[in-house]
């Protein structure tokens, strides 16, 4: 579907992108295919993708011979997608908010060897990207579409500008892997920034499950809280009085600030602490 064929569409069905949903369309059917590709998708396999949008990219899970359940927040465009028939007859489409859906109930109805592929707008991926962390045991992997400031944020080294609680969180339990950028003249309409397609699977044996990864958050929020800050002083202004000991038993200065700490020296941190278990 080319750019004045989404038009065309749109037109047809009294619809507009919308800027509050960050909707900008994918419209090259060629990249689509590369993406499947790059996600590692197989014959038979059950895919949750996450905004349908026009259907491009669910059009090339299906042709790869993926079972695909796809989900869209915006009722017009569900509505248009099923009046012109634009989906395959076996793909299961959902309208629905993915920050609102039991996505661990479809990922199980997805089966056990079920992968997510979404392209993901800027107001939701860092909420939903949490939330895929807290499915690590339930998904193979998952592959998700982001605008290239969230993707620098995500791919970030320590002592660099972008290096956040976003980065030490995903570095300590999935294997990331950047795929391709993708040019704004691949979607309609062409938004001013670029996206970032990244791979994302699961780290097994992290000994960090639901509830230890959410006391490791804490932690390291409250450190890049107050990022001017020395560690110390930014962990005590989010309410961890006894950061300066910890910070001691792993080797670091009370001086030291949240960004040159590397994402192990976060775990070994929250475990001076005594929020996340010793392992064995």
């Amino acid at each position: 579907m080319s750019a004045s064929q989404t038009r065309a569409f749109l037109e047809k069905h009294g619809l507009a992108a919308r800027r509050d949903l960050g909707q900008n369309f994918l419209v090259d059917a060629e990249i689509a295919r590369r993406l499947v590709t790059l996600a590692g998708v197989e014959a038979g396999q059950g895919v949750v993708e996450i905004g349908t949008g026009l259907g491009i990219l669910t059009r090339a899970l299906a042709e790869r011979g993926a079972r695909v359940w796809s989900v869209e927040i915006d009722a017009g465009l569900v509505r248009a997608l099923r009046a012109d028939a634009l989906l395959p007859a076996d793909v299961t489409l959902i309208h629905a908010d993915a920050l609102e859906l039991d996505l661990g109930a479809l990922v199980r109805e997805a089966g056990p060897d079920a992968k997510l592929v979404a392209n993901l707008p800027y107001s939701i991926s860092a909420p939903l990207l949490r939330r895929l962390l807290d499915l690590r045991d339930e998904l193979v992997d998952w592959s998700v579409m982001l605008q290239r400031d969230v993707a620098m944020r995500l791919l970030a080294e320590p002592d660099t500008r972008n290096y956040g609680s976003l980065a030490v969180l995903h570095r300590l339990t999935v294997a990331l892997e950047r795929g391709m950028d993708l040019s704004p003249r691949c979607f309609f309409p062409v938004p001013r920034v670029r996206s970032t397609f990244v791979r994302m699977r699961p780290l097994r044996d992290t000994g960090l499950d639901r509830e230890a990864l959410a006391r490791l958050e804490g932690v390291v929020r409250a450190a890049f809280g107050q990022r001017r800050k020395t560690l110390a002083n930014a962990l005590r202004a989010g309410g961890i009085e006894e950061a300066g000991p910890a910070i001691a038993r792993i080797g670091r200065l009370p001086t030291v600030r949240a960004e040159q700490l590397a994402p192990q020296e976060f775990l070994a941190l929250a475990r001076a602490l005594g929020r996340v278990p010793e392992p064995g």
